[in-house]
């Protein structure tokens, strides 16, 4: 078999949110819970590899992120995708920078694109500067990220702090001219010297007109937005056979360690609704109580009356709270592994169906669950698809499971998933 697209995530939400868009487009797609061992077992256009990297060292992020590079190239894989959040997650040291200059040197390749845009999800960007609905970046809540916190929406300047290579700027008029503009420009921007470009977009119709001028390009570099012009280039179409999945069954249950502004609505739009709900209180885990218990005992008997909700999730002013008393990596690590636990702890329990809202959380439930790999299914909302997993953590059961980034989703995304899913 040989890959039309191998693509390397930065994490487990974002890789599923990549996955989701090159089904829509009508590829076949699977995703990896990190490198392989051995080729995919089904036939598939493209997979996607998923690494928990985007807050590591930027050295290992660049270790493992050419590791998958390395199996994906000996799969065959004509073009090499490397996907990051649509708000551009990263610190002045990476990992955005790193990772995209390795891979290029791995690939011998002198010029790509940085192009996070994702209108559907309402991240836009002109003249360079990163939008979240109609503000910018820095005043969209992401400010108060508490790993990634992004102060400065101009994308050129984030990501110049972290590459040696010169950023330059594909703006907004060469791309609404379409593709031979954006070639001209790609051509324009290489004589002077540029490596990375960043790459306006305001609608979907931006990113496919963008979509033919990468087809020849060795490595792009987006958010999930660029995949769905990139289908049309291999000769594929949208087919609504891609994402099928098995049926669904089980119990229903939704774990929460995000603290994003979105996922923090979510939260209270499922409580106000009468949904069944445990909040997880750190300062408590930190203090030795066995929370994972507590919250199983707790979500025991109310798994057969409807989904219910287990979450970290609070307000930034909580958050920093918390953070002041433990560290900000240690109490993100004492979640994440409480939610882990618990989520295995529902999944041995009968849950078939589980929603995991934030990309570090979701990295941790899937270790946790000892799920390998996810078939990629229909969408829920922009950017979240359910998908078909085994948890061989958890006996083998098969499970269906939606990883559903921190910023992504409406207000009632919960109880929506389970009503797409049937």
């Amino acid at each position: 078999m040989k890959l039309l697209l191998g693509c390397i995530a930065d994490d487990f939400t974002g890789a599923t949110d990549l996955a989701n868009n090159l089904v829509r487009a009508g590829m076949r797609v699977v995703q990896t819970v990190g490198v392989p061992a051995a080729p995919p077992a089904a036939e598939v256009d493209a997979v996607v590899v998923a690494l928990k990297s985007r807050t590591i060292a930027p050295a290992d992020a660049v270790a493992q992120s050419l590791a998958a590079l390395h199996w994906l190239r000996a799969q065959g894989a004509r073009q090499i995708y490397f996907k990051y959040c649509s708000t551009f997650d990263s610190t002045a040291r990476g990992n955005i920078g790193p990772v995209a200059e390795a891979l290029m040197d791995a690939l011998g390749c002198d010029f790509t694109i940085a192009a996070p845009a994702f209108p559907d999800n309402q991240r836009t960007v002109f003249k360079g500067y990163l939008f979240v609905g109609d503000v910018l970046l820095d005043e969209s809540g992401m400010q108060n990220h508490p790993l990634t916190p992004m102060t400065d929406p101009n994308l050129v300047r984030v990501l110049q702090a972290q590459t040696r290579r010169k950023v330059g700027l594909i703006d907004h008029r060469s791309v609404a001219q379409g593709a031979a503009a954006v070639r001209e420009r790609i051509a324009h921007l290489r004589n002077e010297g540029v490596g990375i470009a960043i790459v306006d977009a305001v609608s979907n119709d931006d990113l496919l007109r963008l979509g033919p001028a990468l087809a020849d390009m060795p490595l792009v570099t987006a958010g999930s937005g660029v995949a769905i012009g990139l289908a049309a280039n291999f000769g594929l179409a949208p087919s609504s056979t891609a994402g099928t999945l098995p049926p669904a069954a089980g119990q229903r249950a939704v774990v929460s360690g995000s603290c994003s502004l979105a996922t923090h609505r979510q939260v209270q739009h499922f409580i106000a609704a009468g949904g069944a709900a445990f909040a997880v209180d750190p300062l408590q885990i930190a203090a030795g109580v066995d929370v994972v218990a507590q919250a199983l005992a707790w979500a025991a008997p109310r798994l057969d009356r409807g989904p219910v909700l287990v979450y970290s999730t609070a307000d930034p002013v909580a958050v920093k709270t918390v953070q002041a008393r433990l560290g900000v990596e240690e109490a993100g690590a004492m979640v994440e592994h409480a939610i882990a636990a618990i989520a295995r702890g529902l999944v041995e329990r009968g849950v078939r169906q589980l929603i995991v809202a934030g990309g570090e959380t979701s990295g941790a439930c899937v270790q946790s669950l000892g799920i390998a790999q996810l078939q990629i299914g229909a969408q829920i909302d922009p950017g979240v698809p359910w998908c078909h997993a085994r948890a061989e953590a958890a006996s083998g059961v098969d499970l269906h499971v939606a990883l559903k980034s921190g910023n992504f989703g409406a207000d009632d995304f919960f109880s929506k998933a389970f009503k797409v899913l049937g």
